[in-house]
């Protein structure tokens, strides 16, 4: 089991089973998102992702159609993003992990529209959009 948290602790959530691989988002949306030179998260399981306290407390940004952007209305901590499906898709913000994540990163998607102020040196596959 993971746990994860926002900024100011308002916010807790729990993820039972597996995270998926880590990939790094460099599209446009997801750096205005928050506010970096890209995001990092993993996909996992809507059945094994829950929200153990603060749930008031959280906001919903429809950023484009289908996706939305779940966040910390207290300290505007990026948490999650949900996709309705079929299939559902929920990606946590990895850095709002409050346990020890072993996994590495696995790509670098939507390189293409990376920051131009950002360069990676790094063997993590790069791909110009979100590979199939």
């Amino acid at each position: 089991m993971h746990r994860g948290s926002c900024l100011c602790g308002t916010v807790h959530y729990e993820i039972t089973g597996e995270i998926g691989p880590v990939s790094f988002c460099h599209c446009s949306r997801c750096r205005k998102a928050n506010g970096t030179a890209f995001l990092a998260a993993a996909e996992v399981d809507p059945a094994g992702f829950k929200i153990v306290s603060g749930s008031d407390s959280l906001g919903d940004f429809e950023s484009s159609p289908g996706v939305h952007r779940i966040f910390c209305r207290q300290c505007g901590s990026p948490l999650i993003s949900r996709r309705p499906g079929p299939p559902e898709v929920v990606r946590v913000r990895i850095g709002t992990l409050d346990s020890y994540l072993k996994i590495k990163p696995q790509a670098h998607i939507f390189y293409a529209d990376r920051a131009e102020w950002f360069e990676f040196e790094d063997d993590v596959a790069k791909y110009a959009e979100r590979p199939h």
